[in-house]
């Protein structure tokens, strides 16, 4: 199992990342790539077969999120705390985070997923196609939409132009 400790140590990360850019809060990303991770061991042989064990990783990752969101009720979540207000230095990267977060909600999931896939993780047409188990047609047409939604997003074009 010593291989398998090294993918995680080395992808962890990146991982939790993108579970975050799938739409995941911080401590909820953390699961759910722990729960793609603890698949991957179960089926480890599977892993270690595969072409690129990099969009296998990725294909776990993005099935378990989307079994989160089946089970999920995704109404208001109540908190005994407020969360702090941010600094006013960080205003402009708060404001693009909040521009970039409601912008990829706009994306349908198989969207986000794509874009997410490609620009975060740098996976290729062909691991995408592999990761989402879908036609690599099928990806370019799903990021072609997606790119064309994010460049009519207003609250993207209102950031640039602040900048």
């Amino acid at each position: 199992m010593e291989e398998f400790d090294e993918l995680v140590a080395a992808r962890w990360p990146r991982l939790v990342r993108a579970a975050v850019l799938l739409g995941c809060d911080e401590h909820e990303a953390q699961d759910v790539v722990q729960t793609a991770l603890t698949r991957c061991l179960a089926s480890w042989s599977r892993v270690q077969r595969a072409d690129d064990r990099d969009a296998y990783v990725y294909r776990v990752l993005v099935n378990t999120f989307t079994d989160t969101r089946r089970r999920r009720w995704r109404g208001e979540r109540p908190t005994e705390h407020l969360p702090e207000v941010a600094v006013a230095d960080a205003t402009g990267a708060v404001l693009m985070r909040d521009a970039v977060d409601r912008a990829l909600d706009r994306l349908t999931a198989d969207q986000r997923a794509a874009v997410v896939l490609r620009y975060y993780a740098n996976l290729t047409e062909l691991q995408m196609a592999d990761a989402l188990d879908v036609a690599p047609g099928t990806v370019k047409s799903r990021l072609s939409r997606a790119l064309s939604t994010l460049a009519a997003d207003p609250d993207l074009a209102d950031h640039q132009e602040m900048t």
